[in-house]
């Protein structure tokens, strides 16, 4: 009953979309991020485009024939994005820290694991294996403050938090890889 681990980089992820797409759904179909089945088919149909991204890596763990857990990325490019939730991340960091911390960077997009693995470690694994490449060791994420497991869990991982949202429990935080050369610039934690 061993789990593998295999990098992806480029269109051979394709051959797993329905399977990173029932993934997804045991993932963040459930609390705390209560998605619904038309966000994970939304994250199946945008899978074409995201591995044409520059960067794009991926990492997929399959145990007995399935896969039971994946994580995406990509480099964040020089014009920093304004969908989704890129502008909390820039107000957060300012101008100049989101260009020189999180342009350029490895940006993990997504990381999801089946409920029945989770607290093996695999998350951590697929964490390590999609960023082992990162240029330069930087490797970027932002989570939900909603979700303390996964704020723990990355702070766990060595991963460095380096904006603090409001203190009414809402909005993201942008974290920072082991290896990131700016995680001794980042703010100490309140």
């Amino acid at each position: 009953m061993a789990t593998g681990i295999r990098v992806h980089t480029g269109t051979d992820l394709l051959a797993h979309t329905d399977a990173l797409r029932s993934v997804y759904a045991d993932a963040f179909c459930v609390p705390p991020w209560n998605e619904d089945e038309e966000r994970a088919a939304e994250f199946a149909g945008l899978l074409p485009a995201n591995v044409e991204r520059p960067g794009f890596t991926a990492a997929t763990a399959v145990r007995d024939g399935n896969v039971i857990g994946f994580a995406t990325a990509w480099t964040t490019p020089a014009l920093f994005p304004t969908d989704r939730c890129y502008p909390q991340a820039a107000a957060g960091l300012g101008p100049e820290r989101t260009a020189d911390w999180l342009c350029g960077a490895l940006e993990v997009d997504e990381l999801a694991v089946r409920p029945a693995a989770r607290g093996t470690g695999l998350a951590g694994d697929l964490l390590h294996a999609v960023t082992a490449g990162a240029p330069d060791g930087r490797a970027w994420l932002l989570t939900s403050v909603r979700n303390a497991r996964a704020v723990a869990f990355y702070r766990r991982q060595d991963w460095t938090q380096v904006t603090h949202p409001s203190p009414d429990g809402r909005g993201i935080a942008v974290f920072l890889g082991p290896r990131h050369p700016a995680r001794s610039l980042a703010p100490l934690p309140l």
